[in-house]
């Protein structure tokens, strides 16, 4: 068993164990190729939530800054996160992304780029469109509902695959697409609350 199952099995149970996790659609995600599972920040402990809630490993992006501490940066690597710059475009973190794409996995995104202080949905950056229209892969939206509070119900839901085709045969541009994905995000807090 590698680090990563290990990881999920014990933050699982933490997990569990102080918030009393509900998790909605899981059956939405596909069991093979590529997928980009695109969900609401509201915590930092969103992407072990994601991580442990979904049937499928899953690969996020993470601030460069987290990696500059060796251990840190180690460990986050063996949990299969990568690199990004933000605040400018990573054409290497972009190509990572899109590789593991390519090889049929999993990735993990955050469209608004940065946590919600107010628990409410923001506006999304460019950055998941980008994936979304220049892969093949199927766009999972996702919504937590929290808060992260201790013995309070914690939802996780994940929503049915955004109809991509259409987006990408009126060549929508990665903005379009990342607000059409959005928009299904916010569809599924609102239906969810």
């Amino acid at each position: 068993m590698n680090l990563y199952y290990i990881g999920k099995l014990l933050v699982g149970i933490y997990l569990r164990i102080i918030y009393r996790i509900q998790v909605v659609g899981k059956e939405h995600v596909p069991k093979s190729g590529p997928v980009i599972i695109c969900s609401n920040h509201i915590s930092n402990w969103d992407p072990p939530l994601v991580g442990v809630t979904c049937p499928r490993p899953i690969h996020f992006m993470a601030k460069e800054e987290l990696f500059r501490n060796r251990f840190i940066g180690g460990l986050l690597k063996r949990l299969q996160a990568f690199p990004i710059k933000r605040g400018m475009k990573d054409r290497n973190a972009l190509r990572q992304g899109l590789d593991i794409l390519k090889d049929g996995k999993t990735l993990g995104l955050f469209p608004e780029g940065t946590r919600s202080k107010t628990g409410e949905i923001g506006e999304g950056l460019a950055g998941a469109g980008f994936f979304a229209s220049r892969s093949s892969a199927t766009v999972i939206p996702c919504a937590i509902i929290g808060p992260y509070e201790k013995l309070k119900p914690l939802r996780v839901i994940y929503g049915k695959p955004i109809a991509m085709q259409e987006l990408r045969d009126k060549k929508a541009n990665a903005q379009e697409v990342t607000d059409a994905i959005m928009g299904d995000i916010k569809k599924l807090l609102d239906q969810h609350k």
